[in-house]
């Protein structure tokens, strides 16, 4: 006789691990939650205040920043990663973020370890003011090996209809407003762990800017949902900085005739960019990662000081007349 588990898949932990993260996913419940853990599907009351509301979704992953947690044995904050790549891209959309779920896949399943990246995800969640309302463990020996697992994520927000697309709201004079990133966030990681790991040759513990490598490169993608919330009516479009860097991200919010000039001076980036361009050629690092800016906001100028008053932004730049693309100057 042979069972399930001698095929490589263990109901029990399963089983173990769903109680272990009840704690995690209720922290994260609101009012318009309905019901709980355990049911087909997870139920989600739509809020009220909305005039001409719809529904926006989106998805991620966090890369090959996972091959790090994975080797390095830290999973506590690639469950932040994984949320704040999903509704960093609601919100550019001015939807506001409902509810999130995740999908777990692995070769065998690690209920310690599985629980730290839930218990990531939940905190991502409250960051973002949404609620974790259900997700997927799946164990597949065979086609993950020995440590191996993937993550990805789906978010779910809510806008009016009229405010979703923000490249009507974008004029010229407006001015350029960047929002800090945490760091490399989620993007780029197949470059950098070429660089760090197989060109140079550095242990974890190698100290960029006073911290140990490993910490650098995984720290969590920060969540702009705050922010977006507070500065709302002063917004005019938002950009998420995130593969293909400034350069291709910032035009996808601009209208046809309008360009982003922004000054490269003005741009505060962290060590660990400063250290990467002594390697990587200044156009390639433009194009492939954040450089320090997580996410841009476009503020018309009677605005500029209130929202400069209410974050830690501070202006790289502003649209004028021209093609539409991102000029550094």
């Amino acid at each position: 006789m042979i069972s399930y588990k001698d095929a490589g898949v263990d109901i029990d932990a399963g089983n173990s691990f769903v109680e272990a993260i009840k704690p995690f996913v209720k922290s994260t419940f609101n009012d318009n939650v309905l019901g709980g853990i355990g049911s087909f599907s997870g139920a989600f009351k739509l809020p009220s205040g909305f005039k001409n509301p719809a529904l926006l979704g989106a998805t991620d992953g966090v890369g090959t920043k996972l091959r790090l947690a994975i080797d390095s044995k830290k999973f506590d904050t690639i469950g932040i990663d994984l949320v704040a790549m999903c509704v960093n891209d609601l919100i550019c959309n001015f939807a506001t973020p409902l509810f999130f779920l995740d999908y777990y896949a692995t070769a065998k399943l690690d209920v310690n370890e599985a629980k730290d990246v839930v218990k990531g995800i939940s905190e991502g969640c409250k960051q973002a003011r949404c609620a974790l309302i259900g997700g997927e463990t799946a164990e597949m020996p065979g086609l993950y090996q020995k440590d191996d697992f993937d993550l990805a994520g789906f978010a779910v927000g809510m806008a009016e209809v009229e405010e979703i697309d923000r490249t009507k709201f974008v004029k010229e004079d407006d001015v350029l407003i960047a929002l800090p990133s945490s760091g490399i966030h989620s993007n780029g990681y197949s470059l950098v762990r070429k660089l760090f790991f197989e060109k140079l040759q550095l242990d974890f513990s190698e100290q960029i800017d006073g911290k140990n490598l490993i910490d650098v490169l995984l720290a969590p993608t920060r969540i702009y949902v705050d922010e977006f919330l507070r500065l709302k009516p002063c917004i005019n479009a938002m950009a998420h900085i995130t593969g293909g860097g400034i350069t291709e991200n910032l035009p996808r919010v601009l209208p046809d005739g309008l360009q982003a000039n922004v000054r490269l001076k003005a741009i505060n980036s962290p060590e660990v960019f400063k250290y990467m361009s002594k390697y990587v050629e200044k156009d390639e690092m433009f194009r492939t990662f954040n450089m320090g800016v997580g996410m841009v906001l476009v503020v018309s100028r009677a605005n500029v000081d209130t929202v400069l008053e209410n974050c830690d932004g501070y202006i790289i730049g502003e649209v004028v007349r021209g093609e539409k693309c991102v000029k550094f100057i």
